[in-house]
């Protein structure tokens, strides 16, 4: 039929030119929308059917290439590449931004006291332990005790490196503790995510020529590929962990963010004549500015 979509469309690849900055941005906003994690069940289920037809040369009567462009993002987003499986919501990469700025914003608030540190960064390796084994490379199964394993000794290698830093930061300048969520965040990194994939370390991840078709398993990618994950990742809390830091630490070295006060003859006028007796010669107040 005239009408009918083309089966030439290759939805194996991103719809826009990622040779531009451009289309890496466009494609980068669709994998990471955070709208898909409200998506309904029945609403994913359509999008996969859509997908898998359009593979094995179905087209679904009336699709246009928008919706079939749409149905590509929402399966992307929500079902593994390798092992076809839906993943764990909060471990999909549309749940990063919301989930990522409310565990930063409290690593980087409550970094003061041990308990704070410690509960924070077990949810944190938590949260990553979760992201890590959902968005894994290849499609050999993990037992639920190489699991287990994993995440101990990542939550645990976590929480130490955490109060190390900590305990060494005290005889260090100020602005050094400031760094202790990035710091542990980038060693824990390093730990986390080889102990939840080691099981592909071990037995490689699948490998392929450029038209997707499966030539083996490599330990040898594997060891690449978790390579590159680490450092993608710690690259990725550089603007909200690294930063932050160091303009808060200048900003309060200056007067305006340091002991806020005013003048008595700012005040209020009933409030001016009690201070005057009060304290007749108190001619500035000082307050709290609050966080």
């Amino acid at each position: 039929m005239s009408g009918e979509l083309s089966l030439n469309i290759n939805i194996k690849e991103p719809r826009w030119d990622q040779g531009t900055f451009m289309g890496r941005a466009k494609h980068f906003f669709m994998v990471t929308d955070p709208r898909t994690v409200l998506l309904s069940s029945e609403t994913l289920e359509e999008a996969r059917v859509i997908v898998e037809n359009y593979r094995a040369g179905t087209v679904k009567p009336g699709l246009t290439e928008d919706e079939l462009w749409r149905a590509k993002y929402i399966y992307d987003s929500a079902f593994h590449p390798d092992t076809g499986e839906k993943m764990f919501v909060i471990g999909r990469m549309s749940a990063q931004v919301p989930m990522n700025m409310s565990i930063t914003g409290c690593m980087l608030t409550f970094y003061r006291t041990t308990p704070a540190v410690v509960f924070w960064q077990w949810v944190n390796q938590s949260f990553n332990a979760v992201v890590n084994y959902t968005n894994r490379s290849g499609d050999a199964p993990i037992t639920v005790n190489q699991l287990g394993a994993a995440y101990v000794s990542a939550t645990t290698g976590a929480v130490v490196t955490a109060l190390g830093l900590k305990s060494l930061a005290t005889r260090l300048p100020p602005i050094v503790s400031r760094f202790v969520p990035f710091a542990a965040v980038a060693a824990a990194n390093c730990i986390n995510i080889p102990f939840m994939r080691q099981r592909e370390l071990k037995y490689g991840i699948p490998v392929m020529d450029e038209n997707g078709n499966r030539l083996g398993e490599s330990a040898n990618a594997a060891k690449q590929a978790i390579v590159q994950v680490v450092v993608s990742r710690i690259g990725m809390a550089v603007p909200a962990m690294a930063i932050p830091p160091v303009i808060m630490n200048s900003l309060e070295k200056r007067a305006f963010m340091k002991k806020s006060s005013m003048s008595v003859s700012g005040l209020e006028t009933d409030l001016q004549e009690r201070i005057r007796q009060l304290s007749p010669d108190t001619t500035t107040v000082y307050f709290n500015k609050g966080l």
